[in-house]
């Protein structure tokens, strides 16, 4: 086995991103330790959603460097396909297949990607969906679940390419709100575990519970950042004092 590399899982320089004359990220510097959960908040347009999608080139950058376990991040080609097999990813809208059921939707990324034997795959696929609570839906269609299910579901085939690195792009969001504990709950029990994590997120419970360190972002800069106990308890910044006094009324 390739010894783990020193450092931290990921280092964030200098990274600058603009859509057209609009610049949405103003070099930010960012390092994420190892099984650490990182939640990133802030107001809408801030810059959260397209950092979270630089880390794996969802979204190209202008400047600035990404690695990920010691590898910078390539541009494009099968080295980023290789690269971006160790950072799973999950959507506000999951993302499914809708005409391939749950079991085929987790088990696609190993097999085709990884190269892992389809009944090796199914079965750890169904120990995955036993540990999102949905083992018994397994051949069901995405359209037959619930949200809050598809969520889950997404989790699972996230999961089952056993990646170094999990992002999430605002996961709840898209849920109504008895179906937001349940993808949060899977969510904090992996923070438990010790998977690294990088999550974007309106959820002021889950930061204060989950996270290790959470970052307010600000017109695509780094505003501040601490432990939840931190941030949430003696706020620096009167943009962010005003950010959570608005969040925090509903």
């Amino acid at each position: 086995m390739n010894a783990p590399n020193p450092g931290p899982l990921v280092s964030i320089r200098g990274l600058r991103k603009s859509y057209g004359s609009t610049q949405v990220l103003h070099d930010i510097d960012l390092d994420i330790d190892r099984g650490e959960v990182v939640v990133l908040l802030g107001p809408s347009g801030s810059g959260k959603s397209t950092l979270c999608r630089c880390v794996n080139r969802l979204e190209t950058t202008d400047a600035g460097t990404i690695t990920v376990d010691g590898k910078q991040l390539p541009e494009e080609g099968r080295e980023l396909a290789r690269l971006r097999a160790d950072v799973g990813m999950v959507f506000q809208s999951f993302n499914l297949f809708a005409h391939r059921t749950v079991l085929r939707n987790v088990t696609l990324g190993p097999v085709k990607a990884r190269g892992v034997p389809k009944a090796e795959a199914e079965a750890e696929a169904e120990t995955l969906l036993d540990r999102v609570g949905l083992a018994e839906h397994k051949d069901k269609l995405p359209a037959q679940l619930s949200g809050g299910q598809q969520q889950r579901v997404a989790i699972a085939r996230a999961l089952a390419m056993k990646p170094k690195l999990l992002l999430f792009d605002e996961p709840t969001s898209a849920l109504d709100p008895e179906m937001v504990h349940e993808v949060l709950d899977v969510m904090a029990g992996l923070a438990q575990e010790g998977m690294t994590m990088l999550v974007v997120t309106h959820e002021m419970g889950f930061a204060r519970k989950a996270a290790d360190r959470v970052i307010f972002m600000d017109s695509g800069r780094i505003g501040e950042q601490g432990t939840p106990a931190e941030f949430f308890g003696n706020t620096r910044s009167e943009r962010a004092r005003d950010f959570l006094a608005k969040v925090l009324q509903h």
